[in-house]
């Protein structure tokens, strides 16, 4: 049989494509339409003009005035379209000169397929840029979505490019939260935002990635020495403008291990008195833990968990036996964290393993904690999650724990671990 065209295919070919029995003619950014009055109804922005008084209601020829930048002469093109027919095919690398269309046009059908279309294809390249958008047209469905890829891989999908487009407000959301996937500790968040500033500072500089950290490191030891040591680099005129986001950094994970103590006195980016002050918050807490039988977090406190705790994590590359500790002065509870048959461990480590620093040897200590899992496809969208949510632990002399227990769905890799653990009572810790 002789299969005939669909009425959707010949209405778009016929009146859209070819114009024919066209009562309106629209014309922008240089190109003209002719099109029909009861297609355009469709559109909320065309609907208003044809009701009413207004002038254009009589009118067979409109000029539009395109305020929007992002609106090109194709992006119309769809839009216009997508009138006259069932379904468009989006093209990512478009999709934000259609979604700027589709909303001056009051478009809400294709303004939602944007939306769509923007959540499946979030990756390195395209997050920044649909965040931004997702914030001009008030998608925020897609700013969420945004966000959690950013909070899920920014310490993984690290780039030159990614780098340069972070904005100072959407880095300091990203640090602030308890929900940043960090790999492997605090220092390396420090680590980024270095080279990120430098990046934001020298917009120009088009290395590979692996050279940033030297590059890096190079001009703001140039800086040091214009300065003479009199002010730390975000005391200048430069650097206050990535105040608010290195505030958010948990110093208190950083200064407790000597080599990275060291890198932050020397590379004298932060201001002394945040140091001084955590050092000094610090020493109280060690104190309270030898001396004052300290022994942990007793309630769940999750301001002071999301705002406080030791992020850390780790990649698990395969299936395997893995066994780690995050290193750092951890007021003497030792943890060793083990994976293991398909189960994850906490094992608190005092009298049976060498450790690198002192132990406790209280019968009981505690911690608070949170253990979350994780695999990601090769652009970073999430496959699968898993999370312990808040707990307390509460662990006798080389006592382990199981913490979780993996179902075949988690085990997708490289996985993905983070945890965030707290060590010293909340309502005891020193004021800074």
């Amino acid at each position: 049989r002789k299969k005939l065209k669909s009425t959707s295919k010949y209405i778009y070919q016929t009146l859209f494509l070819n114009g024919e029995n066209s009562d309106i003619k629209i014309c922008a950014l240089g190109e003209e339409w002719n099109l029909h009055k009861i297609y355009l109804c469709q559109s909320g922005y065309f609907s208003s003009m044809f009701s009413g008084s207004w002038k254009e209601s009589s009118m067979n020829v409109i000029e539009l005035e395109i305020p929007d930048q992002n609106i090109d002469v194709e992006a119309l093109q769809v839009a216009f379209g997508s009138l006259y027919r069932d379904d468009v095919l989006i093209n990512p690398s478009r999709v934000v000169a259609l979604l700027a269309a589709a909303c001056m046009l009051q478009l809400d059908g294709l303004i939602q397929q944007c939306g769509e279309t923007m959540k499946e294809t979030i990756t390195a390249q395209t997050v920044c840029g649909y965040y931004n958008s997702a914030g001009t047209y008030g998608l925020d469905s897609v700013k969420k979505k945004c966000l959690e890829w950013l909070l899920n891989n920014l310490m993984t999908h690290q780039s030159v490019g990614l780098f340069k487009e972070l904005s100072i407000n959407l880095m300091k959301q990203l640090i602030s939260s308890s929900n940043l996937f960090v790999l492997q500790v605090e220092m390396d968040v420090y680590t980024a935002l270095k080279k990120w500033m430098f990046l934001q500072l020298v917009p120009s500089w088009n290395g590979s990635f692996k050279q940033v950290l030297t590059e890096a490191d190079a001009w703001f030891a140039e800086r040091r020495r214009e300065f003479g040591g009199d002010i730390a680099f975000l005391e200048s005129a430069q650097g206050s403008a990535f105040l608010p986001v290195f505030a958010h950094l948990r110093l208190q994970y950083i200064i407790s291990d000597l080599a990275s103590a060291r890198i932050v006195e020397r590379d004298a980016l932060l201001p002394s008195e945040w140091l001084s002050s955590v050092y000094k918050q610090q020493w109280f807490a060690m104190l309270r833990a030898e001396q004052d039988n300290d022994i942990g977090p007793q309630e769940i406190n999750k301001e002071e968990l999301e705002g406080n705790s030791m992020r850390c994590g780790r990649k698990l590359a395969k299936d395997g036996d893995y066994c780690w500790r995050w290193t750092g002065f951890n007021f003497g509870l030792d943890l060793l964290v083990t994976y293991t048959n398909r189960y994850i461990i906490f094992k608190r480590n005092t009298l049976n393993q060498p450790c690198s620093g002192a132990v406790s040897l209280q019968p009981r200590r505690s911690i608070a904690f949170r253990l979350r899992l994780a695999s990601f496809d090769c652009s970073g969208k999430m496959i699968c999650s898993r999370t312990t949510g808040y707990q307390i632990l509460t662990l006798e002399k080389d006592q382990e724990q199981i913490v979780m227990n993996l179902d075949s769905r988690l085990l997708t890799f490289p996985l993905y671990i983070c945890c965030n653990f707290l060590y010293t009572s909340p309502e005891k810790r020193a004021d800074s």
